[in-house]
Parts: C-alpha cells; sequence; structure tokens
C-alpha cells in the first residue's frame, strides 16, 4: 500500500479510489493533460513516449494491443508515439 506524508490525505483518498471517467489520448509535443490520468490502454501496438510531471520522457517500446500502462505523465508526445487509440482513466 502507497503510504503518504502528513497533510496530503486529499492526494491519498484519490490514489485510493477508482477512477471517474476516461478519454481518448490525443499524443502532443505540447499540451499537457488537463486532469490527471490514471494509466494508459493501449488500443493498437506501437511505440509510446510519456511526458514525466519532472519533464523526463521515456518510452515504453513495442507495447502491444491491450496494454495498460499503470501511471501517469502530463503528457503523450506526438513524436516517436507510434501506438494508436490511446485511452486514460481519469
Amino acid at each position: 500500500m502507497t503510504t503518504f506524508p502528513p497533510g496530503t490525505k486529499a492526494l491519498e483518498a484519490a490514489n485510493a479510489s477508482s477512477g471517474v471517467g476516461s478519454f481518448a489520448v490525443t499524443p502532443s509535443d505540447t499540451n499537457n493533460f488537463t486532469q490527471v490520468p490514471r494509466g494508459f490502454y493501449i488500443g493498437s501496438t506501437g511505440d509510446v513516449v510519456l511526458v514525466n510531471f519532472d519533464d523526463t520522457t521515456v518510452t515504453w517500446k513495442a507495447c502491444p494491443t491491450g496494454l495498460i500502462i499503470p501511471c501517469s505523465a502530463k503528457r503523450v508526445n506526438a513524436s516517436n508515439t507510434t501506438a494508436k487509440a490511446i485511452v486514460t482513466g481519469k
């Protein structure tokens, strides 16, 4: 179980609760998500370039159709992202 520092009960509650919806991801090299995603579903095989909240990037190579990437990010870059039909929960 994830533990959070004192004074972060809202973050703890948000992390423990189920999602409240989902949305299709439009990869962009400049536009960040307006809501924090809870993971990514890959609808069609390819690479996915995630931009972390500290502005570092990571490329998930050769993601198969149906993969769930179990992390959050502030953006999916369009450059070098070849996977299609990406969906995220919020």
